[in-house]
Order: structure tokens, then C-alpha cells, then sequence
């Protein structure tokens, strides 16, 4: 039986009683058959035919002519895949299948490429069976095109009774073609380290830089600086050739290395760029001379002898010479103090010449010492050494620098009557600005006062009282004279002296406007206790005489009856509506 023909069957079985004889009863049941599968079929590749074999009991039975025909059978497939040749490493290109027509572990199979290969290789899909093709190096279309291997396929569990006369594998042959892919040009470097000396001038030849379309049309390309590598805009490149060039003197001083990046794009697909690191390094060039390594304190005592040393300099070089640093310290010219020994090792030891400095004399001293390089140009500095002359002790430990006070001699010099004349002027001039201060405090302006005539002035918007809200002026006082305190104080200062006086009695009645304004002016002027300021002081008062007297409702009669308002008919034009408010109101005119 043959599982891959017909897999299940189904049996019916009678049974008679009686021995089979005819009236005997029987019954019958269907029993159902199904075939377990063994690993009898070996993996083909699609559209294999499977050969016809004699069958056999034992290889060995298997004549020469029916292995030949085996053989000749087993055909080769061939499966077609193609790539682009952008594709990652690692990246599927295609998947082949072989079939099995086994079930379970019997079906499983195993994929590889015969003798291996250093471009492609195949793994098993175990979920469904299947080769994935994938590549292990980077396809090139320009260099080559179309590939060609050879892939087997086997079971991985055979069954040792069924693998007698037949092979449990097969084979096929798979040809990849690799497709063209727009490529972003390339650099014949990565990276670019080019040298360029310090001293070379703006406009200058640094270096040169190269790509090229890989492509098969080999498309033109054009160079550019990425501007953020390069914010100071020291370099140049030419879009065509690639040269790179100095747009600025450049300094090994400031910068030893410049990292610039280099864009390649192509001219008829600007979106296919590469860019590349350019690092230029500044090869230095004696262009610094050397000066003091630091900056020296150097003293002398006065009674110091002569050879002794007061110091030991050095020097710093900015530049880094191949061989290194080689100094040559010397003074300028011939100096009567001090001499100079190089040591040779870029150190030198300043030497007094002469014994027994006296501050009196001079109290410092400057002494120029040449420092030079060896390398080519030579380069060379003058740098002052300060020297002051101090009283020291017996050891030679500095005690004091300052110059010693030297007594009067019989005559002043000019420079001790220049000092004494611009000290008389100095004070002469602080003198004239103190009076032109005092004689402005005393005529100071109201307004920067220390109390101002505004704080008096108080605004009241209430009906009730107030009069007692401010310890200004009282207004009332004002309007009612008769009621005024003969002994009544103002309430805004507190005056130092109190002296008693006499206020004048109340102006009568039908007294002048103009006599009541001018007897105030003269109380407030002959008032001791009036602040040394000036003052604003406010009179409302209304004068006498007035034909309608007060016209305040306190004062007026219990009843409206009596009065006869007719005469505001006589007031004019300003009083007609109130005329005709109370004329209308008048008892004889409603009766």
C-alpha cells in the first residue's frame, strides 16, 4: 500500500449465524483503515518526473543499466532569481522548494550549496520548508552580472528500510542576474589627510580630492565644503577638478588640525551624494620668537657683591621645531650692573657686574635681554628684565623695597614746587566748591523741600465732617471767623518757642472783602510760630450783606408756609429754575 496513493480505507465486515446457511440472520459493522506514514519519498524539486525503477528486493540485485537510467533521470532544475545590487549583506534575494510528499519529520529537509560559495548562501525556512537565498558579500553590477551554483536538497531523518535503490536528495542549479542600482559616487580615499605649512598665503594649493560614479554610465560629479565643518572659511574646493585651496592665511598657533567634510553629488541626480572627512594638518614654520617663560621679580640688595647671582630666566617657544629647542640668551648692549651667562640648556643666570646699589640712587633697574631660536629663519625677542634694588639682611633676604625718605636740601627742586603749587590749587578749588554749596542749600526751591506745600492740601468729597481729618489747615476757621480760637494753634508744625500772642478780634459785619484778606496776611506775617517756609494758606470767607442772608437749611423755620419766595424772580436768568421750583410751591398761588 501506498500512503502518497490513498491514505485511508474503509472496510465492511458482515457476520452470519448458522454457519452461513440460508435463513440465518447476520450483521455488519465498517471499519475504518488508516496508513501511517513511513520516509519511503525522497524531496524533488518542482516538476521533477519521478523515474520508473524496476522494483527491486536488494540493491544488489540492481543491474548496471537501471542505475544508468537512475542516474540520467536525475536531472537537474534550474531556478532563476535576481538581485539588486544595493542589497544589504545578510539580505534574502529569492526562495526555492522542493517537495515531499511525506507528512511530519519524514517531509523535513535540509538545504545547502554544493562546495559552497563565497558570494550566496541558502538556509531552511523550517516553518515552510523552504531555501532563502541570501548574500554574503556586496553585489556589484559593473564588476559582475549574472552568478550560477549548484543546490542540493536532502531529508534530515531517513529511514534505513526504505533508503536501499533510491538517493533521499536532490539536486538543482539556481542562477541569480544582478540588477543596476543608481549608486552614490565614491571616493578613491576615506579619508583624505592632507599637509599643508602654516605660512602658505590665501589661495594656496592644499590638496586634491577624487570621486567617481560607479555606475556603468559613469555620470559626472561636482564637489562642495560642508559649510558647518568649515565656519571660519578657511578652504576652498573647485566644483569640478576637486582642488582644494586656502581661502585664509593659515596658523599653527591657533589650530594644528582642520576636519572639513568633502560632498561628492551628481550633477544629473543631485539626491545621490557621499561625502568624505578631510583632515588638514598645519605643519608649523618658525614664525614666533621666544620670549620669558614667566614673568620674573627680580631684586638686587644693596650691598650685594659683585658676581653674585640674582635670577635664572628661561624661555617658552610657541613653534615645535623637529630637533626641538635650542635658546642663546645675551644682553644688547655692554651694561656696567649686570652680565649675562647662558647655561645652554635654555637657561640663563643674571649676574651682578658691581657691588654696593643704593635705593637713593635708583631703586630699579631695566635690563633687555635677546633671546633667540635655532631653527631656520631665525627668530629673536627683546624682553625687559625688571630689577629693583631692596635692603636686605645679612643673608641676603629682602627686607624692604621701598626708596628711603631723603632729607630737605638747602634749595627745593622744580618737581618738589610743581607738587607743592597743584596742592595749593587743589585746595584752593575744594574751598570755592564748598561755599557754591552752602550758597545753593540756602536757596533751595519749594519743591525739593524736605516737607512739600502739597502734603497740605487735602481733598474732601464727604458730606459729614472731615474738618478734624487733616493736621493741616482748619477750613471751617476760615469760613466762620467768629468762631476762631483766640489762643487756637496751628496743628501742622510743632514750633520750637511758643511765645503768647493776641489774635485780632473777628472783622465786623459789612467789612470789606479786601480788609478781611489783607488783616489775615498781616496775622499769618506777624505769626512767630509760621514755618520757616513758605505756606499756602486758602480764605472763603463770603463777606456780609447779602439780601437772601444764609440760605442753610439749619436756620431756616420749622414750616414752608411763611415765606414768600417771589423775589427770586428778581435774581436774573441764573436763579429762573429755582424760581420756578419754589414760586410754584407758594400757597396763594395753589389756593
Amino acid at each position: 500500500m501506498d500512503r502518497e496513493v490513498k491514505e485511508n480505507y474503509q472496510v465492511v465486515i458482515q457476520a452470519k449465524d448458522m454457519a452461513g446457511q440460508m435463513g440465518g440472520l447476520s450483521g455488519t459493522t465498517t471499519v475504518s483503515i488508516t496508513l501511517s506514514d513511513v520516509n519511503d519519498s525522497p524531496p524533488r524539486f518542482a516538476n521533477r518526473k519521478k523515474p520508473f525503477l524496476p522494483a527491486v528486493k536488494n540493491t544488489r540485485d540492481m543491474s548496471t543499466d537501471t542505475q544508468s537510467v537512475m542516474n540520467l533521470l536525475s536531472c537537474i532544475d534550474s531556478f532563476r532569481v535576481t538581485a539588486l545590487e544595493s542589497t544589504e549583506i545578510q539580505g534574502a534575494i529569492g526562495r526555492i522548494k522542493a517537495d515531499d510528499p511525506d507528512v511530519g519529520r519524514n517531509a523535513e529537509m535540509e538545504y545547502s550549496i554544493v562546495g559552497g560559495h563565497d558570494i550566496f548562501n541558502i538556509i531552511t525556512d523550517q516553518t515552510t520548508q523552504e531555501g532563502v537565498i541570501i548574500i554574503k558579500k556586496a553585489l556589484d553590477y559593473e564588476s559582475k552580472r549574472d552568478y550560477e551554483f549548484r543546490v542540493e536538497v536532502k531529508n534530515t531523518y531517513l529511514d534505513a528500510r526504505f533508503i536501499h535503490g533510491l538517493q533521499f536528495k536532490d539536486y538543482a542549479t539556481v542562477k541569480v542576474t544582478v540588477e543596476d542600482v543608481d549608486e552614490s559616487p565614491v571616493f578613491t580615499r576615506n579619508p583624505y589627510i592632507i599637509e599643508v605649512h602654516e605660512d602658505t598665503a590665501a589661495g594656496s594649493f592644499v590638496g586634491v580630492v577624487s570621486a567617481r560614479d560607479p555606475d556603468a554610465d559613469n555620470k559626472p560629479v561636482k564637489y562642495s565644503i560642508d559649510r558647518h565643518t568649515d565656519l571660519e572659511r578657511l578652504f576652498n574646493i573647485d566644483s569640478v577638478n576637486g582642488t582644494i585651496t586656502t581661502l585664509k592665511a593659515l596658523d599653527r598657533e591657533m589650530s594644528k588640525w582642520h576636519n572639513i567634510s568633502v560632498v561628492a553629488t551628481e550633477i544629473n541626480n543631485p539626491r545621490q551624494t557621499t561625502r568624505v572627512p578631510v583632515f588638514i594638518k598645519v605643519l608649523d614654520v618658525n614664525d614666533n620668537a621666544p620670549e620669558f617663560a614667566m614673568s620674573y621679580d627680580t631684586f638686587v640688595c644693596e650691598n650685594v657683591k659683585a658676581g653674585q647671582l640674582i635670577q635664572t630666566i628661561s624661555a617658552v617657544d610657541t613653534d615645535e621645531p623637529l630637533v626641538g629647542h635650542k635658546f642663546v640668551f645675551s644682553i644688547s648692549a655692554t651694561n656696567p650692573n649686570f652680565t649675562i651667562v647662558d647655561r645652554e640648556d635654555n637657561t640663563a643666570n643674571i649676574l651682578t657686574r658691581r657691588g654696593g646699589f643704593s635705593r637713593r640712587e635708583m631703586s630699579m633697574y631695566f635690563l633687555p635681554v635677546v633671546i633667540s631660536d635655532n631653527d631656520y629663519p631665525i627668530q629673536s625677542s627683546t624682553s625687559t628684565l625688571i630689577v629693583r634694588v631692596c635692603a636686605c639682611d645679612s643673608r641676603g633676604n629682602m627686607q624692604t623695597c621701598n626708596p628711603e625718605v631723603l632729607p630737605f636740601s638747602d634749595g627745593l627742586t622744580t618737581g618738589a614746587l610743581v607738587a607743592i603749587l597743584l596742592c595749593v590749587i587743589i585746595l584752593l578749588m575744594i574751598v570755592v566748591l564748598f561755599a557754591a554749596l552752602r550758597r545753593q542749600r540756602k536757596k533751595e526751591p519749594l519743591i525739593i523741600s524736605k516737607e512739600d506745600v502739597r502734603d497740605n492740601v487735602v481733598s474732601y468729597n464727604d458730606e459729614g465732617g472731615g474738618e478734624e481729618d487733616t493736621q493741616a489747615f482748619d477750613i471751617g476757621t476760615l469760613r466762620n471767623p467768629e468762631v476762631m480760637d483766640a489762643n487756637k494753634l496751628r496743628r501742622d508744625i510743632i514750633p520750637e518757642m511758643l511765645f503768647p500772642f493776641r489774635r485780632t478780634s473777628p472783622i465786623k459785619d459789612n467789612t470789606d472783602v479786601r480788609d478781611f484778606i489783607n488783616g489775615r496776611l498781616q496775622e499769618n506775617d506777624s505769626d512767630p510760630t509760621a514755618p520757616p517756609y513758605d505756606s499756602l494758606a486758602t480764605y472763603a470767607y463770603e463777606g456780609s450783606g447779602s439780601l437772601a442772608e444764609s440760605l442753610s437749611s439749619l436756620e431756616s423755620a420749622a414750616t414752608e408756609g411763611d415765606h414768600d419766595y417771589d423775589y427770586l424772580s428778581n435774581w436774573g436768568p441764573q436763579f429762573k429754575k429755582l424760581a420756578e421750583m419754589y414760586i410754584g410751591k407758594s400757597p396763594d398761588r395753589e389756593t
